[in-house]
């Protein structure tokens, strides 16, 4: 999908870079056997993170919105080896009908981390899926593709529809959850024997 990538942010970026080595370099007077760190060079780079209050991420597909996600906070990490935006106060993905008119699922969790070379980013800690079916996904993690318009995980599910609950190990899904297949099935649980076991 050709994707429009666009940062909407309510508030101004705010740029954090620590350099820690002054106060260390002053206790190297004070006793011996501490060690010297003159060879060691901090920069910018080494510690530059970009962090953004109130964010909104656009996805669109020839004009066409597809995907919004919106957090209250995104920790942009510049590193070059392991560039990632971290999202530590939870996130809310919003997935939308091939014709961008209404939402077809919404994704929530109290964590979440995006892998910006590799278009992939893993909800973590109370994950929840709700669809326009009333289809509802719960897990500990789930790993959206990008690329692939795919979600997937190998943890344990909890899927519960009208009438029935499933579930398993590993999951794989389309993106609007039109499609999806749980790895290691487990059982089935119809909502009344749910609520007979509850009421005993």
């Amino acid at each position: 999908m050709n994707r429009l990538f666009s940062l909407l942010l309510k508030k101004h970026w705010a740029f954090l870079s620590g350099i820690v080595c002054a106060a260390f370099a002053l206790l190297t007077g004070c006793g011996e056997g501490l060690p010297k760190r003159a060879d060691i060079f901090y920069t910018a780079d080494d510690a530059a993170v970009e962090v953004a209050r109130g964010v909104e991420i656009l996805y669109s597909d020839s004009a066409i919105l597809r995907v919004r996600v919106k957090a209250p906070t995104l920790h942009n990490y510049l590193d070059v080896d392991n560039p990632r935006q971290e999202f530590p106060d939870g996130i809310h993905i919003d997935f939308f009908t091939p014709g961008g008119l209404r939402i077809n699922s919404v994704l929530t969790a109290r964590f979440a981390v995006r892998q910006t070379d590799k278009g992939l980013i893993t909800a973590r800690d109370s994950v929840v899926l709700i669809t326009a079916d009333r289809e509802v996904l719960e897990t500990e993690e789930l790993i959206w593709d990008e690329n692939k318009e795919q979600l997937r995980t190998d943890k344990f599910v909890k899927i519960t529809r009208p009438g029935e609950i499933i579930y398993g190990f590993g999951l794989e899904a389309n993106q609007d959850f039109s499609f999806w297949k749980i790895i290691v099935p487990k059982g089935t649980i119809k909502a009344e024997q749910l609520d007979e076991a509850l009421q005993q």
